[in-house]
């Protein structure tokens, strides 16, 4: 990776800044020298009435369907609780609308990467306090925001110490599961509709069995029978080319770095590289999901998140 902008002239509005293109986070662990190089830009947001000193901020990162309306209702809620947002565009910066149809042209890897530049970048900003910095994200964002506390990716994408100081993940792909069990000592909120069927809440569940006996504080609020991107207007449709996660299939990180799923029992596939993950998708060829509003979902978690990012960063 390359080193971090320099933000200390306290630059607003678009940045662009260096980051890189891992295809997958066995790259981030075994092969980022090797990962190609991107710019990326993001537009950093301050509230209408900043307050003194340096001020918290949240990296937010969108889903598979790129930036909606609905991100920025939270984002609004957040900038007038006095925190400023970095908004990242990792597929604009990548010429990519949406992947709901193809996961392959932008993985959360790469948004791993930007988001994890992101916050190198950050630090250095005259306005930010450095210790103040927490990640939240929507769906693939969220897969992004959850697995951005776990340690190995964080020493590989910012080895000069940088941590995210709060996670706030909304219905994240909670497929993966890590041999080596060492997480951010940062609060961990996951928001998640039990009618779930483009990430089913089973994996939300099952990672959360697996990690906090080793003393993560993640929290999981269900909201009964909402479905994915609940907290949108939109009213429930169908997306029959979206690819959508069984709620027994997971995949490994090993210790090595090295990464596989296990298709049927004693069945394993490795997902190292691009064309493992595509054999993958021809295997298990999982397709349709439902988006929509959930009203009384969307509007506890607009206070919720905002509640809970507001008391990891700004007390």
């Amino acid at each position: 990776m390359q080193p971090p902008l320099d933000l200390s002239d306290g630059r607003l509005g678009k940045i662009v800044y260096p980051s890189a293109s891992p295809f997958e986070i066995h790259h981030i662990l075994r092969k980022l020298d090797e990962a190609p190089e991107h710019p990326v830009f993001g537009s950093l947001l301050v509230p209408e009435n900043p307050p003194d000193g340096p001020m918290p901020c949240v990296v937010a990162v969108h889903g598979s369907l790129n930036w909606r309306g609905h991100h920025h209702e939270h984002i609004v809620r957040w900038l007038d609780a006095g925190m400023c947002v970095f908004r990242v565009h990792t597929f604009d910066s990548r010429l990519v609308y949406s992947i709901v149809e193809d996961q392959m042209q932008v993985t959360h890897a790469m948004m791993l990467a930007d988001c994890y530049q992101a916050l190198r970048m950050l630090a250095t900003h005259p306005s930010i306090d450095a210790s103040r910095i927490g990640l939240a994200g929507w769906s693939l964002g969220g897969t992004v925001a959850l697995y951005g506390a776990w340690e190995p990716v964080a020493e590989a994408l910012a080895p000069g110490g940088e941590r995210f100081a709060a996670h706030l993940s909304f219905y994240p792909a909670a497929h993966m599961r890590t041999e080596v069990q060492r997480w951010s000592d940062k609060s961990i909120l996951v928001l998640h509709g039990s009618a779930d069927d483009w990430v089913p809440l089973k994996l939300v569940e099952g990672l959360v069995e697996d990690i906090r006996p080793h003393g993560v504080d993640i929290t999981v609020h269900v909201y009964e029978g909402a479905p994915h991107s609940f907290d949108t207007i939109e009213p429930l449709d169908f997306e029959p080319k979206a690819i959508r996660l069984d709620d027994y299939r997971t995949v490994t990180i090993d210790s090595n770095g090295d990464m596989w799923g296990e298709l049927e029992p004693g069945v394993k596939m490795p997902l190292n590289e691009p064309e493992d993950r595509l054999a993958a998708f021809h295997v298990v060829g999982n397709l349709g999901v439902h988006k929509g509003v959930d009203w009384g979902a969307r509007k506890h978690s607009l206070g919720y998140g905002t509640e809970f990012l507001r008391e990891n960063l700004t007390t």
